[in-house]
């Protein structure tokens, strides 16, 4: 049998890389894809989503800006139920960012239709820093020769999980350390947990027939694309960005993870 996947890989406006190495991200995955035995198709965004997924087994999303609108979602909705499987990374769980009045560069994420099919929706994240990671369901497919627990260097994104969502993935983080000014704007902190420490890292929603993962990981820049004003000094003593950063993508745990996926997507 001949497995298929689309590969949704850039950023908004339509053709650029919005901080993010999408070259990089996009040549990884088509590798991984076809490693995997899987015949790829490849778009910049959600356009004619559904005349994709007709003939797909998996859809793999790296994105930062772009997302589907309603009748996108729609389409993929009922392509789920139908046992479709969607992998997820990143920026999937951004989407449009609105003006504040009275700021000139600061945004606030808006929610939409597409976050709730996620599973995810994107508040903000300080800058880069280490952090440790720890896995809730070791059974679980994706995590399949992961350790318990591992560390990483990358965006820890603060992310609301829709209600019907299980929790893959979480960190310790009790306050967001966003020095003032710096990221995305945000009423209430939906993404802290009752406990007031842990964060989500990673969701799984079942969709009828099939399901949807999403996993926060995965920032990587190179000079000609870096938007990052400055790190957290666990990433370098003195808080200077560095021009290329791979971040999880030079991680073993984090490789696994996404061939662990793609491996998950074969088995829909």
């Amino acid at each position: 049998m001949t497995l298929r996947a689309h590969l949704i890989t850039g950023g908004f406006p339509l053709g650029s890389n919005a901080g993010h190495d999408m070259d990089y991200v996009r040549l990884q995955l088509l590798d991984a894809l076809y490693k995997a035995r899987f015949q790829t198709t490849l778009s910049s965004s959600f356009t004619d989503i559904a005349d994709y997924l007709a003939s797909s087994d998996l859809c793999m999303s790296y994105v930062a800006g772009p997302f589907p609108d309603e009748v996108q979602c729609e389409a993929m909705n009922e392509w789920l139920e139908q046992g479709g499987r969607w992998f997820a990374l990143h920026g999937t769980s951004g989407g449009k960012a609105a003006r504040i009045e009275g700021e000139s560069r600061r945004r606030k994420m808006v929610r939409l239709p597409h976050h709730d099919l996620l599973g995810a929706f994107f508040l903000n994240h300080p800058p880069i820093r280490r952090f440790k990671v720890e896995v809730q369901d070791a059974q679980h497919a994706l995590f399949e020769g992961l350790p318990p627990t591992f560390e990483v260097a990358d965006e820890l994104y603060l992310i609301e999980p829709m209600p019907d969502s299980t929790h893959l993935m979480t960190t310790d983080l009790p306050s967001d350390p966003s020095p003032p000014g710096f990221g995305f704007v945000y009423d209430e902190d939906t993404s802290l947990r009752s406990d007031g420490r842990t964060r989500v890292l990673g969701t799984e929603r079942t969709v009828g027939r099939g399901a949807v993962i999403y996993i926060a990981l995965g920032h990587t820049h190179a000079p000609e694309n870096n938007s990052q004003p400055f790190v957290d000094e666990s990433v370098t003593s003195d808080g200077s960005t560095p021009t290329t950063f791979r971040g999880v993508w030079d991680d073993k745990n984090f490789r696994q993870i996404v061939n662990n996926g793609i491996a998950w997507g074969a088995s829909s």
